[in-house]
């Protein structure tokens, strides 16, 4: 299945396009054209292309293990739900049809699951090697590395392209304060979650000590918000500087922030990896689910609305602390464009993995996690493939 990259305005134009050729009305089929794949229709009928037909090669339920809560970050999954989808209150899970680029069939379904304290905060690697289940769960390049001695995974495709999370701060309280480091000179207490692994490559490149940390960060804005602004937090440059401004009243007011990828953490932060041991099994699966999810992201950024709604009716459903908004879901997404969080890697595909980075992450990424035992030898291609890859699927 091939996708030409294409310039962002074009692709509702397409859509529109696409609608018309596939409204034969004489009944006797039509055949279209879409981003290089035919789908042919007989009698009125729908049929599933064969480039995106997922039945037989995939599980007929493709379960996908978050790190959070529903929110733009995952754009690219809630895109791929189709029509008609439940939300299971309880269990914190949306499912429904898997469809691929313009609504097409795959013939199976998708279920995302929530993360974070829907799962007790228990990792996601752990989740993977619980539940034989989930096929993919979002698997941050540290996460992976530390757990590799005992959960090995492999990543086959990155939706996002850097790492959101940030550490920010009150600008009003520490005018001086511009970057973590400066966190670190001044001694200000950062609450972050414990199992938060850019900790330690903080604490052990000299940018913060951790005698200032705060472990207990559990995703509310209650203690930021009691502390008046003393203390900073961690966060996601796509969504708290919005939040905390628009959606927090005992707050209201601007933060500012450094991400920790500038701060030298560069990880991948949500590809989506499976068990190694269910690699090899699924390879034919991953030829064709790869290149939807890559187009899936390209189609959320372009044209963001129906998947935003949906992520924000199964956040106010779920009834938890977590708050969310079409607003919200919005500022996120030109965040994600603004920054550089969605893009293409250095060839100008959406999705892969770039080699150097990887090699220099790892580099930084052993000596952080040694008691952990990961192979002195990790390589970036036991941790990621770009084997799935369709390199003409990017964003212009």
């Amino acid at each position: 299945m091939k996708h030409r990259k294409r310039a962002l305005w074009a692709l509702p134009l397409a859509f529109a396009l696409l609608a018309t050729a596939c409204g034969g009305d004489d009944g006797e089929g039509s055949t279209s054209t879409t981003a290089g794949t035919e789908t042919t229709t007989s009698g009125g009928g729908t049929a599933t292309d064969d480039a995106v037909d997922l039945k037989g090669v995939c599980p007929d339920n493709i379960v996908i293990q978050t790190d959070w809560f529903p929110e733009a970050e995952h754009g690219a999954l809630y895109n791929m739900v189709g029509d008609d989808p439940s939300i299971d209150a309880s269990k914190k899970v949306v499912s429904g049809p898997l469809v691929a680029s313009g609504g097409q069939s795959t013939g199976v379904t998708i279920e995302i699951r929530t993360g974070g304290p829907a799962i007790g905060f228990q990792s996601v690697a752990s989740q993977l090697k619980a539940d034989p289940d989930i096929l993919l769960g979002y698997m941050l390049t540290d996460e992976a590395i530390e757990n590799y001695a005992d959960i090995p995974t492999k990543a086959i495709v990155a939706p996002l392209e850097i790492n959101p999370q940030i550490i920010m701060w009150d600008p009003a309280t520490y005018p001086d304060v511009h970057t973590i480091a400066d966190l670190g000179r001044k001694n200000i207490t950062i609450r972050y979650f414990e199992t938060g692994a850019y900790m330690r490559y903080l604490v052990n490149s000299g940018q913060v000590h951790q005698g200032q940390l705060d472990g207990s960060y559990d995703g509310s804005p209650a203690v930021f918000t009691a502390q008046g602004g003393k203390i900073a937090q961690q966060g996601f440059a796509s969504s708290e500087p919005y939040t905390y401004e628009h959606l927090v009243p005992e707050w209201g007011k601007p933060v500012t922030y450094q991400l920790i990828h500038d701060a030298g953490w560069r990880p991948y932060a949500a590809p989506l990896a499976v068990a190694q041991d269910k690699f090899d099994a699924n390879k034919e699966c991953f030829k064709k689910l790869v290149p939807i999810v890559q187009q899936s992201q390209v189609d959320y950024i372009t044209d963001p609305g129906k998947a935003n709604a949906l992520i924000v009716k199964a956040v106010t459903e779920y009834k938890d602390f977590w708050v969310y908004s079409d607003e919200i879901a919005q500022y996120s997404v030109k965040s994600q464009l603004d920054l550089g969080l969605v893009g293409n890697g250095p060839d100008g595909t959406l999705g892969n993995f770039d080699e150097a980075r990887l090699t220099d992450f790892i580099a930084k990424a052993l000596p952080v996690f040694a008691a952990k035992n990961p192979p002195a030898d990790l390589n970036w291609s036991d941790l990621v493939t770009n084997e799935f890859i369709d390199p003409s699927i990017g964003l212009e």
